[in-house]
Order: structure tokens, then sequence, then C-alpha cells
């Protein structure tokens, strides 16, 4: 009885071993990832679920990504930055200009007519983020990706072609800044997230919304408002993005898993991600072309001599915050124009 004892030990821990060695008893983690954009919407198609499906493929299937678009784990769009901290989600995806002032570096990049390349901006965001805000302004979570969209551009009722036209309309504005460049402009700024645009469009709310090209298919914005006006050259504006994880549920991973985590994360991803969000502007413009919009497009030697003056001064005024937050605002502006200014 001993010696079959034994060897049922024996062969017990051999095939323990063999199943560990297999991995069929390696921990596995589900995370829910929260963002407030349809799934059919570009940015979950083309990047998050890209970002999710990789990841759980790299782990071999160790990872499961669930995906809970619209804010269906409740809550408002200006609440995930919070909710990821809090663990409510364990990984969010959400515009940052949603909790104004509440990361004033990343600014930079929201700054009018500032950035011209969505992939070197983004490029600049990352490196820029590790060297300055990993340690402050994001020490709450655990960043996988920075990133800002194509152009911002106008999408009004009422046509637009010089910023007369802007007096008295009311513009959905993005983010603090960009609310900021509207009321230089001449217009009345409405802050609102992005999936609240289209009934605001369609009960007169608001006379028209500023956001890139991508994102207007999945809103039906040319459909309800006939009108848009692009620049050339530098863009109206850009908005900043974060993807970002639960700092302890990335803490608690195994060594293995945080690897494919970091493999799918970082610069690389970054300019993916920005890059890819702006090569989806063609097809979306396409559409308003399809449809007879009128596309408005100033050149960049009108946008030089009748916009960019007028809101020039919110470049001197952001310094001035940023110094009385202990930052050197133009710094981060000589510093970021340098970093986009080299990306290849």
């Amino acid at each position: 009885m001993t010696n079959r004892r034994t060897a049922m030990a024996t062969l017990g821990g051999a095939v323990l071993a063999a199943v560990v060695a297999s991995g069929a008893m390696a921990q596995e983690v589900t995370l829910r990832l929260h963002q407030f954009l349809p799934a059919q919407a570009n940015v979950p198609k083309l990047i998050l679920d890209v970002w999710a499906d990789n990841v759980e493929r790299d782990s071999a299937g160790r990872i499961k990504v669930d995906r809970f678009p619209s804010m269906q784990l409740g809550g408002a769009p200006p609440e995930l930055i919070d909710q990821v901290v809090d663990g409510v989600a364990d990984v969010i995806w959400t515009v940052v200009g949603y909790t104004p002032g509440r990361f004033p570096m990343t600014e930079v990049f929201e700054l009018p007519f500032f950035v011209t390349d969505a992939r070197a901006a983004s490029s600049a965001y990352w490196q820029m983020y590790e060297a300055h805000m990993k340690d402050t302004e994001f020490k709450d979570v655990h960043m996988l990706g920075t990133w800002v969209h194509g152009p911002g551009l106008f999408h009004t009722a009422d046509p637009v072609a010089t910023p007369a036209d802007l007096q008295g309309m009311k513009i959905r504005g993005a983010s603090r800044m960009v609310n900021q460049m509207l009321e230089k402009l001449g217009a009345e700024p409405v802050g609102m997230p992005v999936p609240a645009i289209p009934e605001a469009l369609s009960k007169g709310v608001i006379d028209g919304a500023t956001i890139p090209w991508e994102v207007t298919g999945s809103l039906k914005v040319p459909e309800l408002v006939q009108n848009h006006t692009e620049f050339e050259g530098a863009a109206l504006y850009n908005i900043t993005f974060v993807l970002a994880m639960n700092k302890g549920v990335y803490a608690g991973l195994p060594d293995d898993l945080k690897v494919v985590i970091d493999k799918n994360s970082g610069l690389a991803f970054s300019i993916f991600a920005g890059g890819t969000q702006a090569d989806a502007d063609a097809p979306a413009r396409q559409v308003a072309v399809d449809l007879g919009n009128t596309i408005v497009t100033i050149s960049a030697a009108d946008a030089a001599a009748n916009w960019m003056p007028l809101v020039e001064p919110i470049y001197a005024d952001w310094v001035a915050d940023m110094a009385t937050k202990g930052i050197d605002g133009q710094a981060l502006i000589d510093e970021a124009r340098a970093l986009m200014a080299a990306y290849k």
C-alpha cells in the first residue's frame, strides 16, 4: 500500500509539473476596457480593438480584454480617469481635456495652430510624458499610450470662411484650450463630451462643433450640418488622449504578462494610434463630399494673416498660467516643437 501511495504521489507530482510547464494552470487575467464611443466608431474599431486583440494574441489567451463602449460600465466621460484610478475599470481611453486643468502639461499639444502632423505630435507627447508627466500628473495610473488626433476643424450650420462668421455662434469645444480659442475668435464655447454632439446639433442647442473628420461618421455630423471649415498647414487645434491602466492591476500581473502589456504600449503604440486616427480623416471627409456639403479650406497664408493673430495671446496666457503651477510653459512649448520637428 505504501509503495502504491508513493507511486501515485510521484505520478501526481509529475502530472502537476507537466500541467504547470504547459501553462494550463498559469494565471489568467480579464481586463475591463471602458470608453465613451460606440463600438463601431473609428477609435474603438481601429485602435482600441487592435490593442486588445494583440494583447490577447501575445498572451496566448491568458489575458482577455472585455470591451465596454459607450460608458456601459456607468458614469460620464469626464469620470473615466477616476474610474481607472479607483478600479471601476482596468483600462480606459479618454480625452484628457474632459477634466479641465487636471493635467496641464498635456495642453501644450492643444495650443492653436501648433501641430502639423499627428504622428510627430504623438511621438513628442509620449516622450514628454516619460520626461515630465509620468511621476507627476499621471503618477496614479500606468500609462499605455498618449496621442493626438488629426486636424480639428469646424462643422457648422452656416458657412465659416472668416473669424467674423463665428461671431455669436454657439460652438461645441473639446477642451479648456479649445474653448479659449473659440472665445478669441468670437464664438460662444459650449463644453460637452463627443457623444452629446448629435442631439445638441439636432435641437439647435449649438450651431456647430469642433471635432476632427474621423469621428464625424459615427456621429452623423455631415447629415446634421452642411458646412465644414478646414485649415491647411498647422491644425486649428488638436486634442490629447490617453489609454491608461489601473496601476495596481498592472503591478499584480506576473512578469511575463507585464511583458505582453509593455510590448503593446509606449512610443510605437502612441505613434500608431495618432497616425491611425489621422488616417481615418480622409474617408470620413469623403462622406461629406458625397453628400454635397460645403467644405471651406483656409489656406496657410490666410490662417497666418487673419486667424493666428487673434489666438496668439493664448500662448502667453498659457505660459503665465503654467507659471502659477510651478511649470515652465515656454520650455514645454520649445521642447514639443523640437521633438515634433525631429520626428521622422
